[in-house]
């Protein structure tokens, strides 16, 4: 059995923790440079407001209907995420951190009554961190989604469903006919796992929903889209397929791309964004003990824009696999400058570090023998190196080392810097962002 627990319109209650002001009114996050909508309160999502929405489509509803805007403070949400996912570990064996506001839990061999314990764990999140959550629990990860998606739609509850457990659903607790004409009543792409693409595929084959789905003889679905769908088919069924990943898997692609709050014209700028980018990819590299092959930069002008249009980008193989910010930085400024075009408005860049391999498989070079330990002593100084940047960051804050080519202390933030004009405080991130209390 397991257990798909998800914070409700995440971003937006991790603001409403510390504004209970924005409590009962229409809030919506927007994403980068304020551009469209990425979180909704359930009072936005009344007006109509899709997710994804650009902002200057929405924009007169702040008077019309009062709707509040907010920049992503990604720092505090991933913050009260980490509070969140603490909590909810306690629910059973084992948690797979799905995303920043679900996680899975291993419900196998828990005594007792599962609604009660998902009950008292809902109750303790809420009063510890407030962040209001819904349960879905099921016999396999694609059943416990559902009946996440299910805690969420109340007019879709079986008739016979507990109303003081409406924010929790069990499908365990119902009998098979009230099991089907719940999947009957779910459009097949609900279902997890199931795209866009092979959901219109389905429905071109008269598969309308999750129960016609799960009729399907696992063996055609195979034959005819292969062995994923294959599993959410049999997960559908009831037979698990998808265990839990205790630990994360490494990713393959590491990048840290953005738009810039500014069309970005000369090649220094360029360069100040690069190495920002750069920086914070070989970071991440760091932190899952990899090492990059390759890198690659990019930079384009915005298609929105009446303006001459540019799009290139280059990838620079690394003299050998690494993960200092250096070396990659170094990589990447080379490739921006075959790609850099004068003349141009750019307004977004990006690097990615690609052919990533684990941090034990050291290559060495081929001249290193008896003579040259130096080699060998530089790569050591270079760990040492990096280390104690990580730290320091880490204990005091990024941006506090940083490389030549970066942008030195100035009065105003640079013109690539993504706009968040409206920036709420770093709460529980930032000494000096500490709510104060007054009696």
């Amino acid at each position: 059995m397991y257990a798909l627990i998800d914070g409700n319109n995440f971003y937006v209650s991790c603001e409403r923790v510390f504004r209970p002001s924005l409590c009962d009114r229409p809030v919506v996050v927007l994403s980068n440079n304020d551009g469209c909508a990425i979180a909704r309160s359930n009072e936005a999502k009344a007006l109509g407001i899709r997710m994804g929405a650009p902002w200057f489509q929405i924009k007169h509803l702040e008077v019309e209907a009062g709707l509040v805007s907010l920049s992503a403070n990604f720092a505090l949400y991933g913050d009260m995420s980490d509070r969140f996912m603490s909590l909810a570990a306690g629910l059973g064996h084992r948690q797979e951190v799905y995303s920043i506001d679900e996680c899975f839990v291993d419900l196998a061999g828990i005594p007792g009554d599962l609604v009660r314990r998902s009950q008292v764990m809902r109750q303790r999140v809420w009063r510890w961190i407030g962040i209001p959550c819904c349960i879905g629990i099921g016999p396999t990860k694609t059943l416990a989604k559902l009946a996440n998606h299910i805690a969420k739609s109340a007019e879709r509850k079986p008739g016979s469903y507990p109303e003081q457990h409406a924010t929790i659903c069990h499908l365990g607790l119902l009998g098979r006919a009230e099991f089907e004409d719940l999947l009957a009543r779910t459009e097949v792409g609900e279902v997890w796992g199931v795209g866009p693409r092979i959901s219109r595929q389905l429905m071109a084959q008269d598969v309308q929903s999750a129960l016609d789905l799960a009729r399907l003889s696992p063996a055609t679905i195979r034959a005819n889209w292969g062995v994923v769908l294959e599993r959410t088919v049999r997960e559908l069924q009831g037979t698990p397929c998808i265990d839990l990943e205790d630990v994360p898997s490494p990713k393959k692609q590491i990048a840290c791309t953005r738009s810039f709050g500014q069309p970005v014209l000369q090649l220094n700028d360029l360069r100040e964004a690069i190495t920002e980018f750069a920086c914070r990819a070989a970071e991440k590299l760091r932190r899952q003990d990899s090492h990059a092959g390759q890198v690659l930069v990019f930079a384009r002008t915005s298609p929105f824009r009446a303006t001459p249009q540019y799009s290139q980008s280059a990838i620079v193989p690394l003299r050998r696999p690494g993960a200092d910010s250096t070396e990659i930085t170094r990589a990447a400024l080379s490739a921006l400058e075959v790609i850099y075009q004068p003349g141009y408005l750019y307004a977004k860049a990006g690097v990615m570090l690609l052919d990533l391999q684990p941090a034990h498989v050291l290559q060495g070079e081929l001249d290193w023998g008896e003579g040259k330990p130096e080699a060998a002593g530089a790569l050591q100084a270079s760990d040492r190196l990096m280390q104690a940047i990580d730290h320091i960051h880490q204990r005091h804050g990024r941006g506090l080392v940083r490389l030549g080519s970066h942008s030195v202390a100035r009065a105003a933030p640079p013109i690539w810097q993504m706009k968040q004009a409206r920036l709420t405080p770093g709460y529980t991130t930032c000494w000096d962002d500490l709510a104060i209390a007054r009696s």
